[in-house]
């Protein structure tokens, strides 16, 4: 194998992500060396390109980035018994410590000491992955490297979706980006009556209407009671899933719940927010705040879904090589993509 990789890589503190030969990770005996596949560019990738206020407190440099990957194993540490080379696989990108109450109960998508491969330790947009062998997620057959590459975001629609009984719901989505499309298919999948996603981005709607069977709203050219009365519904909103980070849409979600409706919230807004909490109380509306997947429940159940028949190939738009990635941030900084897609063979 080459001692050295192609890689991405935060080399500067300043607006950009570079290409650059890193050395080939070297594993300890509980880790596997994964030689990636297949890439998806995430919002939080963004994040760090911009070198925005997040990123300038969070992200050491120099960093390889990325998190959102498939791959196969191509070496295993001496203490790994149950995987082997040629396996194919994704991850869960949470590195989680093992002393917190929260591990030691088996509650790991809670941990306090999680670290992010591509946000605190070196990531997936490269050649090769060291990773632990816990955080591995084989790939079925019927799971193909692109749909694997996008499990990470997938499994934040699905532990968002799944927070509330969807079955025969009506379901208001708050934002049209990549995670929000998937919870507005997993809604349908699961058996939701109306899903109603909000944005203000016409081609991210065009988009969410073509993936998912949605009713999609631009709240700066219809009003949410116009829509909710099209659709027949008397009072509101049974289950709210707020995905964008926009406090009006917050605003709007609450407004148009019914009385005991619940809300999962995974959008993070900038800032501090104004929230008017008599209306939650008075509106016995419950809040969830999302982070993540559960690890690893929600990667068994996602997994299921796709084998099941739940299709969210459409949300990927670009399929790019790792050397085309410029392209694919500059797209996705537009707004005018889905997930983008790299190819790293």
């Amino acid at each position: 194998m080459n001692l050295s990789m192609q890689a991405l890589v935060k080399s500067r503190p300043e607006p950009g992500i570079w290409m650059a030969q890193q050395p080939v990770p070297r594993i300890g005996p509980d880790d596997v060396l994964i030689r990636i596949r297949k890439t998806a560019i995430c919002g939080t990738d963004l994040h760090i390109w911009k070198w925005d206020q997040w990123a300038q407190k969070t992200i050491p440099v120099p960093l390889i980035t990325g998190h959102e990957f498939s791959g196969e194993i191509v070496e295993t540490g001496s203490a790994v018994t149950d995987l082997s080379v040629g396996q194919r696989c994704s991850g869960e990108g949470h590195l989680i410590g093992k002393s917190s109450r929260q591990s030691r109960a088996g509650k790991f998508h809670l941990d306090p000491e999680t670290r992010g491969i591509g946000v605190n330790e070196p990531g997936a947009f490269a050649e090769y992955l060291r990773l632990p062998a816990f955080n591995v997620v084989l790939l079925p057959d019927e799971i193909d490297d692109e749909i694997g590459s996008i499990l990470d975001p997938l499994g934040n629609a699905v532990h968002t979706a799944l927070s509330f009984n969807l079955v025969g719901e009506d379901v208001l989505i708050t934002g049209a980006g990549s995670i929000g499309i998937m919870a507005a298919a997993v809604a349908r999948h699961v058996g939701a009556r109306h899903i109603v996603i909000t944005d203000i981005n016409n081609e991210r709607l065009a988009l969410a209407a073509k993936v998912a069977d949605v009713r999609t709203m631009n709240p700066n050219e219809e009003c949410l009671k116009d829509v909710t009365s099209q659709l027949g519904m008397k009072q509101g909103f049974d289950v709210g899933l707020e995905m964008s980070g926009n406090q009006q849409a917050l605003d709007q979600m609450i407004d148009g719940l019914v009385m005991g409706g619940r809300i999962a919230l995974l959008g993070v807004p900038p800032g501090s927010s104004i929230i008017d909490w008599s209306r939650i109380v008075f509106k016995a509306i419950t809040i969830k705040g999302v982070y993540g997947r559960e690890i690893f429940e929600t990667w068994y159940k996602m997994i299921a879904l796709i084998q099941n028949g739940l299709d969210v190939r459409g949300v990927i738009t670009h399929r790019l090589s790792a050397h085309d990635y410029q392209l694919g941030f500059e797209k996705m900084l537009e707004g005018s993509s889905g997930k983008v897609v790299l190819n790293w063979n």
